[in-house]
C-alpha cells in the first residue's frame, strides 16, 4: 500500500508539473508591439534607401515586410510565414495587411507592406496556446501511460495470478504454491490464498489416509470372514450327510444358501477393496475351454442351469476370477429371476463368447448402461438383499483379463454375454 501511495504521490507531481508548464506558456506570451512612430521610422528609412536597398537593415523593425514600387512590382522581401503569398499590394490589402505609402515629396515612390500586428499577435498566440496544450496532452497521455503500467504490474498481472492459483486449487492441483513478490498489494491476500492451499493439501492428504485405512480395514475383515463362512459351509455339507430328518435337512440346505450368499458378498466386498487399494490381482494362464463347465456346475448351487457345447479351446484367464465372474452372475441370476438359466458358447474374432441367459423380468433399458456401476441396484432389488457390486467386480475381471463383459436385455429375461480372450 506504501508503494502505491508513492507512485500516486508520483504521478500526482508529474501532472502538476505539466499544468505548471500549460500555465507558464500561456501566461508568459507577449505579443508584437509596432506603434505609430516605428512606423513612422520605417517608412523614413525605406525612403532613405530607396536608391540602394540593399544597404536597407530590416532586421532592427523585427517585422516581415514587402517593399514594391509604383508599378507594383517587388523591390525588396523578407516575407515569412505571415506574407507568403502576397505579391501586390492589392492581394496585401485582402490578407489585410498594413499598406504603407512612401512618397518623396509630392512623388509616390512605392508601397511598403507589413502584417497587421494584430493578426500577428493572434497567430502567434494561437500557435502558443496549441503548443502548450500538446504539452499537456502528452503530459497527461505520459501520466496515464505510467500508471496504467504500474496497474498492470502491481494490481492486474498479480489478479490474474491469483485467479490462476484458485482455478488450480479448485481443480485439485495443490503442489505448486503462490509465489510472494515483494511489494505486491495483494501481498497479505497471497499469503492467505497460499495459506489455504497448504490447509487444503494436508487435509486432502489426511483424507486420503483414512480412506485407505477404510479399505486396508474393509479388505481385512473381508478376508477375515471369508474362513468362518467356509466353516459354516462344511458343517453344513457334514450334517447333511449325517442327518436323516426331512426338516433337519432343509434348515440345513437353508443355512447352507445363506453362507453362499454371505461367501458371494464378502468376495465382492474383498474384491472391491483391493481394487482401490490398487492390489487386485490378476494372473492370466492357458485353460482348456473345459474348465468352463466345471466352475458351472461349481457355483449352479440350485441346479438351474442348463449348458450347450463348449466349442473345445484354449483360453488365456485367471481360474479363480473366471470362477468368481460366473459366481457372481449366477447368483444374480438366482436372485433376481428364479428361473431356469441357458448357458450358450461360440468362437467370436478371437474371444470365446459365453452367454448367459435367465427369464426374469429383466432389467429396464434406462437401466442397462448402470448395472455394471459400483454399488448400483436397479429397481427390481428392493426387498432382495446385494451390495451392487457383483456386476461391477464381474466387468472389472473381464477387463483385466483383455475380456469384456455385456449386459443386455431381451423381450424375456436378462443376458450377460463374457468374452474370453483366446490363447
Amino acid at each position: 500500500m506504501k508503494r502505491y501511495s508513492k507512485v500516486l504521490f508520483l504521478i500526482l507531481a508529474l501532472m502538476l508539473a505539466v499544468i505548471a508548464g500549460f500555465s507558464a506558456m500561456t501566461v508568459s506570451y507577449r505579443g508584437q508591439q509596432i506603434h505609430v512612430t516605428q512606423i513612422n521610422d520605417m517608412v523614413e528609412s525605406v525612403e532613405e534607401h530607396w536608391e540602394d536597398l540593399d544597404d536597407f537593415d530590416s532586421a532592427r523593425f523585427h517585422t516581415e515586410m514587402l517593399i514594391f514600387n509604383n508599378e507594383d512590382f517587388l523591390l525588396y522581401s523578407t516575407a515569412g510565414r505571415e506574407l507568403s503569398g502576397v505579391d501586390s499590394p492589392a492581394k496585401a490589402m485582402q490578407e489585410g495587411c498594413l499598406c504603407l505609402s512612401i512618397h518623396e515629396g509630392s512623388r509616390y515612390l512605392g508601397t511598403l507592406v507589413i502584417p497587421d500586428p494584430a493578426k500577428v499577435n493572434f497567430h502567434a498566440a494561437r500557435r502558443k496556446l496549441i503548443a502548450a496544450a500538446v504539452f499537456l496532452m502528452l503530459g497527461m497521455v505520459l501520466a496515464g501511460v505510467l500508471y496504467g503500467i504500474y496497474v498492470r504490474q502491481s494490481i492486474i498481472r498479480p489478479f490474474r495470478k491469483m485467479e490462476r492459483f484458485a482455478a488450480d486449487v479448485a481443480a485439485g492441483k495443490l503442489d505448486e504454491p503462490l509465489m510472494l513478490e515483494q511489494h505486491n498489494l495483494f501481498g497479505a491476500f497471497t499469503q492467505s490464498f497460499d495459506i489455504m492451499r497448504e490447509e487444503l493439501k494436508a487435509s486432502r492428504r489426511r483424507e486420503r489416509e483414512l480412506k485407505l485405512k477404510e479399505k486396508e480395514i474393509i479388505a481385512s475383515l473381508s478376508h477375515d470372514l471369508k474362513t468362518p463362512i467356509t466353516g459354516i459351509k462344511l458343517i453344513c455339507e457334514l450334517l447333511a450327510v449325517k442327518v436323516q430328518d426331512e426338516y433337519v435337512l432343509t434348515k440345513i440346505e437353508s443355512i447352507h444358501q445363506k453362507a453362499e450368499q454371505i461367501s458371494v458378498l464378502v468376495s465382492d466386498l474383498l474384491a472391491s477393496a483391493l481394487d482401490e487399494l490398487g492390489e487386485m490381482q490378476v494372473t492370466c494362464r492357458d485353460e482348456t475351454s473345459a474348465i468352463l463347465h466345471e466352475l458351472v456346475a461349481e457355483h449352479d448351487t440350485r441346479t438351474l442351469v442348463t449348458e450347450a457345447a463348449i466349442p473345445e479351446c484354449m483360453i488365456a484367464v485367471d481360474r479363480l476370477r473366471v470362477s468368481q465372474i460366473i459366481g457372481n452372475i449366477l447368483s444374480n441370476s438366482y436372485k433376481y429371476a428364479g428361473t431356469p438359466i441357458d448357458i450358450g458358447y461360440r468362437l467370436r474374432e478371437g474371444y470365446l463368447e459365453m452367454s448367459v441367459r435367465d427369464y426374469g423380468e429383466g432389467v429396464p433399458e434406462s437401466e442397462i448402461g448402470l448395472v455394471t456401476t459400483k454399488f448400483y441396484r436397479g429397481q427390481n432389488s428392493d426387498g432382495k438383499d446385494g451390495s451392487g457390486l457383483g456386476l461391477y467386480i464381474a466387468s472389472l475381471l473381464m477387463e483385466k483379463m483383455n475380456g469384456e463383459l455385456i449386459c443386455s436385455c431381451r423381450e424375456q429375461g436378462f443376458l450377460v454375454t463374457v468374452l474370453l480372450p483366446l490363447s
